[in-house]
């Protein structure tokens, strides 16, 4: 096959509709938008528009409320800490802080700090210092005869101060 044999699959394109070409066409003089009114003209978008009654959108009540200054943690898991400790990506006799999880690859940014959580099994002793954790999870790593130290996040400087 040349690159002058290339053809797209049958019914694969559809041709655009010339609009305003005729009355042979089907679609001559008025161009399928019928006659006269708002939306025969150009530059028409009445989307929400409910012919003057109060929009669907303005007459249900607002609900939530997203945080602008929200806290965004990198979650970690318990089993995966394990599984990178077994594939000696990860040196359990070492302490292993927030800095040494993104240097493995467990985390790839930090964020607002990394937060572990309890899922999957532990059996390493390990020495964690981490700026979040979930109470099954410092359990689960005292279990294992490990330490696992939750730090403050670092405070941003007050705006007000």
């Amino acid at each position: 096959m040349k690159l002058h044999e290339l053809r797209d699959n049958p019914g694969a394109t559809k041709k655009p509709k010339r609009v305003g070409r005729g009355p042979g066409s089907g679609t001559g003089k008025t161009a399928g938008r019928g006659i006269k009114g708002q939306k025969s003209r150009s530059g028409v978008a009445i989307k929400g528009f409910e012919g003057g009654q109060m929009p669907l959108y303005q007459r249900l009540p607002k609900r939530g409320f997203n945080k602008p200054n929200r806290k965004q943690y990198a979650v970690v898991n318990l089993g995966l800490i394990q599984k990178f400790v077994d594939a000696g990506k990860i040196d359990a006799a070492q302490p292993v802080d927030e800095d040494v999880l993104v240097d493995c690859g467990l985390v790839r940014r930090k964020r607002d700090g990394v937060r572990v959580l309890a899922k999957g099994e532990i059996s390493s002793a390990l020495s964690l210092t981490v700026t979040g954790a979930s109470q099954a999870a410092v359990d689960a790593v005292a279990k294992a005869g490990g330490t696992l130290t939750v730090t403050k996040p670092a405070k941003v400087a007050d705006a007000t101060a």
